[in-house]
């Protein structure tokens, strides 16, 4: 099995409970194991400001799935529970489940970057990661250590359980 990290992000129709919906949907996934899950954090919308705040999270996730098998099943989450996909970026959404890491793998194909293409640059993603793997070194080399001292907290508030 590989390790897999997955980020989460709500900010439409009960956002924790879309989370807790789609990590209970990540734990029945075929061949694979949900390891573990992070704090949810909420945080700034990255596209129009004129939208609710986020819940995001990260999970762990162990797995037999193949890297565009597991995408498909995230996507198939996300349309379970009520994922619209539109053509504006960022907008707001009811569940984004995002593979950030497959194993040590690095993927660049059409449907899939890996590591995702801008986890570097975003708290909510970082954060949750490192209650997960504070020790972890991507595939390509960098440390999670390293992107988390130059990539501030600020907008991020982690979340009563």
């Amino acid at each position: 099995m590989e390790r897999v990290y997955i980020g989460l992000g709500s900010n439409l129709a009960e956002p924790r409970q879309q989370l807790q919906a789609a990590l209970s949907a990540l734990a029945a996934l075929p061949a694979s194991q949900l390891v573990a899950t992070s704090s949810f954090y909420a945080s700034d919308p990255l596209g129009p400001p004129d939208q609710p705040r986020y819940v995001n999270a990260v999970a762990a996730l162990d797995t037999n799935l193949q890297p565009l098998e597991l995408l498909d099943a995230l996507q198939r989450i996300e349309q379970e529970q009520g994922r619209v996909r539109k053509a504006e970026r960022w907008g707001p959404r009811t569940l984004d489940l995002d593979i950030l890491l497959f194993g040590e793998r690095l993927l660049a194909e059409e449907r899939l970057t890996v590591p995702h293409y801008h986890m570097h640059a975003r708290a909510f993603v970082l954060y949750p990661l490192a209650e997960l793997a504070a020790d972890l070194q991507l595939p390509d080399g960098r440390r999670l250590a390293e992107l988390l001292a130059a990539c501030p907290f600020s907008g991020l508030e982690r979340l009563p359980a």
